[in-house]
């Protein structure tokens, strides 16, 4: 963060029973969403058997720790005085808006579930369900695609030197910003085509949304169990 890199220059220390730091779990579930979102789209597209229980558990797992860190952020504003207010529209917001698509498509495959799986065409059916909140998708994916303009503009991501591997960057801190900034681009993108696929069940803006979505999935994952380090040594060398 830019307040950081300033900051540090005096010698960094944060208050942090002001900042909360949760964004390490929801890199994490952010991650493993896309992810199963892009398997279970594989699986319907391609006519593989689905066990409707067993991704409602899934979504509902992640939709739970997505909705409540996110509204969580989203409701404290700003973060830690007045040192980090953007976190809330960046990570906050987001990550209330993935956790309550992956809540309602868990209660749904919950209760309704069974009865969708003895369909005869389920990726019609998936379709015409997904239709309506296709608008609030693609809605999103703008808004990610203006979150990462605002990260290359504002350097918004730039690590403190008191932040291990990241703080190795930080006299580079585009270099951070393109990377994160990235990988907002890959999550808009496929939520900007996510209502073509529903239209069209297949084909090339399939392929498109999967690969933006798996590749920002396994990003947001690793990136987020690495940061279980990355904001332990943060921590430590702050207090």
């Amino acid at each position: 963060m830019n307040e950081l890199m300033l900051a540090a220059q005096g010698g960094l220390k944060i208050d942090w029973t002001r900042m909360p730091t949760y964004n390490t779990i929801m890199s994490v579930a952010a991650g493993a969403g896309l992810l199963l979102v892009v398997a279970l789209g594989f699986r319907l597209l391609n006519g593989h058997r689905v066990v409707s229980e067993s991704w409602a558990l899934a979504f509902g797992v992640l939709g739970i720790i997505l909705f409540a860190t996110g509204l969580h952020m989203t409701l404290t504003w700003p973060l830690a005085g007045q040192g980090f207010p953007f976190d809330n529209i960046i990570f906050g917001e987001p990550s209330l808006a993935f956790g309550t698509l992956l809540l309602a498509a868990a209660f749904f495959l919950w209760k309704r579930g069974r009865q969708w799986e003895e369909t005869p065409d389920r990726p019609r059916t998936a379709a015409v369900l997904s239709g309506p909140v296709s608008l609030f998708v693609f809605a999103m994916g703008l808004a990610c695609l203006a979150i990462a303009a605002a990260g290359w503009k504002y350097t918004l991501f730039a690590a403190p030197p008191e932040e291990p591997i990241s703080g190795e960057f930080a006299d580079h801190p585009l270099l951070e910003a393109s990377f994160i900034s990235g990988l907002y681009v890959l999550v808009g993108l496929g939520a900007l085509f996510f209502p073509a696929v529903l239209r069209r069940r297949g084909g090339i803006v399939a392929w498109i949304v999967g690969v933006c979505w798996t590749l920002s999935g396994l990003a947001f994952l690793a990136f987020g169990a690495l940061n279980y380090f990355t904001h332990i040594g943060l921590i430590v060398n702050t207090m």
